[in-house]
């Protein structure tokens, strides 16, 4: 705050944007006698920055006669546009910018000791604008934390958006426009802006008691043509004073309730709206709630409010942004002292919602009618009010044929929430117990209504009631705290997780008729709206709920629910499958948003899974039950792996669970395998009527590759379990095809795949499977070498030929084919690397060229292959290194004399020792034109020669 000079505008400038702002406490001196002599001492505050530094020396020592001592920051100043009125001192205005005030404190004359000859009856107008109040305003303005604990974001909106304070230069005028209007008995254009301004600062502004009674003075003036927006308006402002208050005068509140009967009995027909309706039911509940009104002034109030509320309800019907309003008046009246007409307003608050033209409801309502249950029924524990909780109690024991169930629920979910957060003793505490089991058994109730009419866990019936039943359902067991486990309660919780919360099924649904022409049933930004929709920002509460709810229900309902979750994943799976298809780069914005209401799914998945694991792997349960509950989980899983974006400690705990489970039964373990999609399914797309105009490629199906992968990961960890013909039936023809897959990290999984069949062995068919894995490794080694390089990643056919190597019986002709595979390919790909790089062999450790990955791979065979194929081998090698250019040869001979100078093979080493000699020896004499041979394999061919050469030798020692 800069204060640069003495003059009345300039500190009437130096004030102005105040709000938000937070000024330190300095002692300023004040002449309240003086007239004219109103302004700070010159040598007491010149700027901000003085103020700060000299605040400990700031204090001074004599003070004039008749002036005081303000610890805030604070300045009294004239009205600079009523010279006539400053002369008459009568328009005095007080601006005070206070840290924290406290109610107990008294008036602000009283708090700041104003000198007596300075009262607040005098200063006809003034304004308080108190510094943290913005913060205060949920404790203050009970609409405002309704409104904010709604989750509607037009809610939210519609309580921000208006508060556009203004300067404290506008609001100062404001109050002067008022005043004018009133003594010239004159309500124009600019009073009402006036207002406005003044509305529109209400988070900081403080009415004192002269504004309320200016208030009041114009609301009951006769000569006054007060427009009907100016009413809100006027009322908005004394509920202001109302609440802001420190101590409401005895005499002004009883004016107020005077006028504003009179008003509502009189002038309410003409000038009624939705929001002067709102307006003035939260003001008259303010009233009625305000300790320092008289007991007939409240029971006034409170009737008029029943009147309001029991013949003119329809009036905000279809004003979303009164509800706030409406139900703080409700409740600010259902606390007040005076119980005359409790039931009646109950009655209101219960049964309002189900009248004829009533208040429509929705989640936003419901969660304001909770959040008010819980705010009166907190006051109530506090108070020991045990008279007006045992009514509470009885009204949800008993409710009338007129209570609506949805109000019920979330009034009864705001009587738990009060009663967890609140401690009671001696005879409130058995009230409360009993408010609690009341509470509880009305959800139950409802709860087993609403799931008898639903269609099981599916969908709500198409019930628009029913769906928002189960919305209420979710957020009240959410926001309630600790509920006792009861089974219809758990089963609301499911359905509305799997229907409301992600609705992913009803989506794809609508998703299907939007792409087919019915552009209407999918409506414009509806699922963008679901994303930031409360419900489904709070399903990560609700899905914990959920999961605590499981482990304290019966075995049946627990039973329910699992086969439920289990086949939504699956129904998941195929939705999405074709929606992604259809939508992949036709609407990428919506597959997005479809996708993240999908992921979430995947986590309450998760969660609720590992809560399964803990609870049925156990010896309570029979092998049968928890090898059939593990088979699903993974399955469910497989489906959902797609959506898997995140590392979750809690999926592998869960995984790892029930990995372990089955690797302990084979039954159980070829049950998960044989639930994965056949090769048809895989390659045809048979199911996707709606891609009938598209050619569906495999490949390109994301959500199957993602299941397929799942497999691909999880079977080699209990490859021992699968049996010879179920590889060979289900398991094969899905490996080859996923090695053939563009993406590497899948292709890799299937080379994975085969390499873990390859080193399996069980001895209860061990014919049989060595059988197969002979037959497989024939085509293993086509369809590696077709891709390679593309498709196929090296170090996943390197890893598969290594196990085929080793595992195949000793001299097996699989063995000899894929050697002569992979020479021929390295012949052929030396071939096309010498026509485009010749430089290609200069290098060994250099850029990774197939050709010298395959003959790196063949090099690491010589110490793997078994000693009746190893001839072969070095004969191939020898035959193909000697065609190498010098430079590749010189490569080729450095690598082989590395790896038998390692070797540590005495069968094998003196062989390899004799043959590298000789091979290095014809490649010198190949290289200077010595050498001559016909062919591979030839008679003449002098590689040949010195293989047979070498295995005699070896054979002699």
């Amino acid at each position: 705050m800069k204060m640069v000079s003495n003059s009345p505008l300039n500190l009437f400038q130096s004030f102005e944007n105040i709000n938000g702002l937070d000024i330190s406490p300095v002692p300023i001196h004040f002449n309240t006698h003086g007239g004219r002599s109103l302004l700070p001492k010159p040598d007491t505050v010149t700027n901000s920055a003085a103020a700060t530094s000299s605040r400990p020396a700031a204090t001074t020592s004599s003070r004039p006669v008749g002036a005081v001592t303000f610890r805030p920051t604070a300045a009294i100043i004239p009205n600079q546009s009523t010279d006539q009125v400053i002369r008459d001192k009568r328009s005095l205005l007080l601006l005070v910018f206070v840290p924290r005030l406290n109610r107990e404190e008294g008036n602000w004359t009283q708090i700041f000791g104003v000198d007596r000859t300075l009262r607040s009856d005098q200063l006809e107008l003034g304004i308080l604008v108190v510094n943290g109040m913005a913060r205060q305003a949920n404790t203050l303005f009970l609409e405002e934390w309704l409104r904010n604990n709604g989750g509607s974001s037009s809610n939210i909106n519609s309580g921000n958006s208006n508060s556009l304070s203004s300067s404290a230069r506008a609001i100062i005028q404001a109050w002067s426009d008022l005043r004018d209007s009133l003594q010239n008995q004159k309500f124009q254009l600019n009073h009402l802006q006036s207002l406005k301004a003044l509305f529109n600062s209400r988070t900081s502004l403080h009415v004192a008691d002269p504004q309320a009674k200016l208030l009041l003075s114009i609301i009951s003036s006769r000569n006054l043509n007060l427009p009907p927006e100016s009413c809100p308006l006027l009322f908005r402002l004394l509920y202001i004073w109302v609440r802001k208050s420190f101590k409401l005068s005895l005499v002004l509140t009883e004016l107020a309730v005077e006028v504003l009967s009179k008003f509502f009995n009189s002038e309410f027909g003409d000038k009624r709206s939705p929001f002067l309706y709102a307006e003035g039911v939260l003001l008259l509940g303010a009233l009625s709630f305000a300790p320092s009104v008289a007991e007939k002034s409240k029971l006034v109030c409170l009737e008029l409010l029943c009147g309001l509320l029991e013949d003119d309800y329809r009036l905000v019907r279809s004003f979303e942004e009164t509800i706030p309003d409406l139900l703080a008046g409700i409740a600010y009246a259902i606390s007040s002292s005076v119980s005359v007409h409790y039931v009646r307003i109950l009655d209101s608050l219960f049964g309002i919602w189900g009248k004829e033209d009533g208040l429509s409801a929705s989640v936003s309502h419901g969660l304001m009618i909770l959040h008010s249950v819980e705010w009166f029924i907190s006051g109530f524990i506090r108070s020991s009010n045990i008279e007006k909780m045992e009514v509470v109690q009885k009204a949800l024991e008993s409710p009338k044929a007129n209570y609506v169930p949805y109000a019920l629920v979330m009034a009864a979910a705001g009587v738990l929430r009060a009663s967890s957060r609140s401690v009671s003793s001696g005879q409130g505490l058995d009230t409360l117990s009993r408010l609690r089991i009341s509470a509880e058994n009305r959800m139950e109730s409802i709860a087993h209504d609403l799931i008898s009419k639903v269609e099981g866990f599916s969908s709500s019936g198409g019930d628009l009631s029913n769906c928002l039943l189960l919305q209420c359902f979710s957020l009240a067991l959410a926001r309630s705290g600790p509920v006792s486990s009861h089974g219809p309660l758990f089963l609301c919780l499911a359905s509305g997780l799997l229907t409301e919360i992600f609705p992913l099924r009803k989506l794809y649904m609508k998703v299907f008729e939007y792409l087919r022409g019915s552009s209407n049933r999918l409506k414009l930004n509806e699922v963008k709206d679901h994303l930031e929709s409360v419900l489904f920002k709070e399903a990560g509460v609700i899905a914990a709920v959920f999961c605590n709810q499981y482990v304290l229900v019966d075995e049946a309902n627990k039973g329910i629910v699992e086969n439920s979750l289990w086949n939504y994943c699956q129904d998941i799976y195929v939705g999405h499958r074709q929606v992604a298809l259809l939508l992949r780069g036709r609407d990428d914005g919506l597959l997005g948003d479809l996708e993240k209401i999908a992921e979430s799914a995947f986590l309450m998945v998760v969660v609720f899974a590992l809560a399964v694991t803990k609870h049925r792997l156990n010896l309570k349960f029979s092998r049968e039950a928890q090898m059939d509950t593990s088979v699903r989980i993974l399955v469910s899983f497989s489906c959902l792996e797609y959506f898997r974006r995140v590392r979750l400690p809690e999926y592998m705990d869960t995984i790892r669970g029930v990995v372990v489970s089955v690797q302990e039964n084979e039954s159980a373990f070829v049950s998960f395998v044989e639930s994965m999609p056949s090769y048809v399914d895989l390659t045809n797309g048979k199911d996707f009527s709606l891609l009938q105009k598209m050619e569906y490629i495999w490949s390109k199906d994301e959500v199957q590759t993602a299941r397929i992968l799942f497999y691909l990961r999880v079977i080699p960890t209990c490859i021992e379990r699968v049996t010879a013909p179920v590889f060979r039936r289900v398991v094969a023809p899905i490996m080859f095809l996923y090695m053939g897959h563009p993406n590497e990290k899948v292709a890799r999984a299937s080379h994975s795949l085969f390499a873990g069949f390859i080193s399996s062995g069980k001895e209860s068919d061990q014919d049989v499977r060595v059988s197969l894995k002979e037959q497989l490794v024939f085509h293993y080694i086509k369809r590696s070498l077709e891709g390679y390089p593309g498709t196929t990643p090296f170090k996943g056919m390197a890893s598969g030929v290594a196990a085929l190597v080793r595992h195949l019986p000793a001299g097996s002709p699989a063995t000899f084919y894929c050697i002569h595979s992979l020479v021929e390919k390295a012949n052929e790909l030396c071939n096309e690397a010498f026509t485009h790089k010749a430089d290609v062999w200069k290098n060994w450790q250099g850029e990774s060229e197939p050709c010298k990955e395959i003959f790196e791979l063949l090099l690491r065979l010589i110490s793997l292959v078994d000693i009746q194929v190893l001839p072969n081998l070095m004969k191939l090698l020898a035959q193909q290194i000697v065609k190498l250019p010098k430079d590749g040869q010189n490569l080729v001979l450095n690598e082989l004399y590395s790896l038998v100078a390692e070797s540590d093979d005495v069968t094998r080493k003196p062989t390899l020792v004799s043959w590298l000699q000789s091979l290095s020896y014809l490649c010198s004499q190949a290289n200077s034109g010595g050498a001559n041979f016909t062919g591979v394999g030839s008679a003449k061919d002098p590689a040949s020669a010195l293989t047979t050469e070498s295995l005699n030798l070896n054979a002699r020692l």
